[in-house]
C-alpha cells in the first residue's frame, strides 16, 4: 500500500519555503509586516511533509488560466 503524499496530488499547488532573505525581500517589496501575511498552519498538510516551521514564509504558486500562475505567500503558525 502506498502512502497519500499530498504536495504530489495535481490540485495542490507548489509550496516552497523561503530562505530567510527571500521573505524579508518580500516583506519590502510589498511593505507589510509577517503578521499581516496569511497565514498556514504548521500541521497543515503540505506544509508538515515540506518541513516547515513556525515563522517560515510560504511561497506558494497556483495554476491559473489567465496568468499561468498566481504567487500567494503565508506565513506559518503554530
Amino acid at each position: 500500500m502506498t502512502k497519500f503524499v499530498a504536495k504530489d496530488h495535481e490540485l495542490v499547488p507548489e509550496h516552497i519555503i523561503l530562505l530567510p532573505e527571500e521573505g524579508k525581500e518580500v516583506l519590502i517589496k510589498y511593505g507589510v509586516d509577517a503578521a499581516q501575511l496569511p497565514k498556514i498552519h504548521v500541521n497543515d498538510p503540505v506544509a508538515k511533509e515540506i518541513g516547515a516551521k513556525v515563522g517560515n514564509i510560504l511561497k506558494i504558486i497556483r495554476k491559473s488560466p489567465t496568468a499561468k500562475h498566481s504567487t500567494f505567500y503565508r506565513l506559518v503558525i503554530d
